[in-house]
């Protein structure tokens, strides 16, 4: 298993996907359960694995039915569909949805546990199968992270399982599969991996590790963001982009995201927007309410993004940065009919209200966000997303 909170191994590069059977091979592994979703499945990028482990002589079943952000029970069906076949080693394909689900998976297997065992707080002593993960798109970093994100229905929000047995073993890091991403996914899980960095660099849980692989990230994203968006042929900015994710994955490991994520929890679980598009509709905005508290760190941030600084007070520099964030997501496109997905000024109180309760994310924001605050921050989102 991997030390705690870090992965053991991370392979990269177009083609490394051919490495899998070694890496499965170096676990004495026999019986693999591959954790996918449809769209990744039926796309094709599977494929190749499948191709090389059957080649290998490896017992190979494989789970394709893991929803969009799934719910409590759909994770416990798939885990229970799953428990049949014995698996001895789990290997995710996929987006953050199919490897937060891969991760409780591995976690619970000969454990004795349910996701509700999770959700109530329960945590085994070890994880008993080792965990490769190979993600097809660059935004989540969940396969660098202890975090697992289900929608609990009941309660009108997702919420996070965090638990450092859950960082994997090893990260394949294969920028061909990410090559037909629509630019509105690259665009909205760019912005998200984003986040990551810049919320993990500026959390009260920032620390010297988390911050190198936040200033290496951001910069990674400020090169190639816009090259991957425009042209989904540019594997160069491409494996920028699944670096730059990872990277913000293993900073969450070390640190937190902060009031973005905290905002956004509420409307993906109250009104199903995608997380990555939450994320990015909010990120201007958290960031600019922020701003004056870290004036010294958003410097930081701007010449990572490779903005001129010199010269220039760190309040000016700060209104510069914002006005970047809010420059990018015009660039990409990002933009969500709030109204069509029934949020209008009458929900701010309900969303303010459920966002307060993301306390793990909201006590690391750098500044105290208060449910004035947030209601502020939900009005303008809305006028301007009208």
């Amino acid at each position: 298993m991997s030390a705690i909170g870090l992965i053991r191994r991370i392979v990269e590069g177009c083609g490394s996907l051919d490495s899998i059977a070694s890496e499965v091979k170096a676990f004495g592994a026999r019986r693999v359960l591959m954790v996918t979703d449809k769209g990744v499945y039926s796309l094709g990028l599977t494929k190749g694995a499948e191709t090389i482990l059957n080649a290998a002589g490896y017992e190979l079943c494989i789970e394709s039915d893991v929803p969009p952000e799934p719910t409590q029970a759909q994770v416990q069906a798939i885990f229970d569909k799953a428990c049949g076949f014995d698996a001895d080693l789990v290997l995710a394909i996929g987006g953050g949805s199919a490897m937060d689900t891969a991760k409780l998976i591995a976690l619970m297997l000969k454990n004795d546990l349910s996701v509700q065992d999770l959700l109530d707080g329960r945590r085994p002593q070890a994880r008993k199968v080792p965990l490769i993960m190979v993600p097809t798109t660059a935004g989540t970093g969940s396969e660098a992270t202890p975090n697992a994100i289900v929608l609990v229905p009941e309660q009108n929000l997702k919420i996070g399982i965090v638990s450092d047995l859950m960082v994997c073993d090893v990260a394949i890091l294969d920028a061909s599969l990410t090559r037909g991403l629509p630019p509105a996914i690259t665009a909205n899980t760019g912005i998200d991996a984003l986040c990551h960095l810049m919320e993990c660099y500026i959390s009260k849980k920032h620390n010297p590790l988390s911050d190198a692989f936040c200033l290496r990230g951001i910069s990674l994203i400020a090169r190639s963001l816009r090259k991957a968006y425009t042209d989904g042929s540019d594997m160069a900015a491409r494996s920028d982009m699944l670096l730059a994710s990872c990277f913000g994955g293993i900073a969450i490991a070390g640190s937190s995201t902060v009031g973005i994520h905290a905002l956004s929890y509420p409307l993906g679980g109250r009104y199903h927007i995608p997380h990555g598009l939450s994320n990015a509709i909010l990120m201007p905005y958290i960031m600019e309410e922020n701003a004056p508290c870290c004036l010294e760190r958003y410097g930081d941030i701007a010449r990572a993004m490779g903005m001129d600084t010199a010269g220039k007070s760190p309040e000016e520099v700060a209104q510069n940065l914002v006005k970047e964030l809010y420059d990018l997501n015009a660039f990409l496109h990002i933009h969500c009919d709030l109204k069509a997905k029934g949020i209008t000024l009458e929900v701010v109180d309900e969303l303010a209200a459920a966002a307060a309760q993301v306390t793990r994310l909201l006590n690391n924001n750098p500044k105290e966000l208060s449910i004035e605050d947030m209601k502020r921050i939900y009005r303008r989102l809305i006028a301007d997303n009208a």
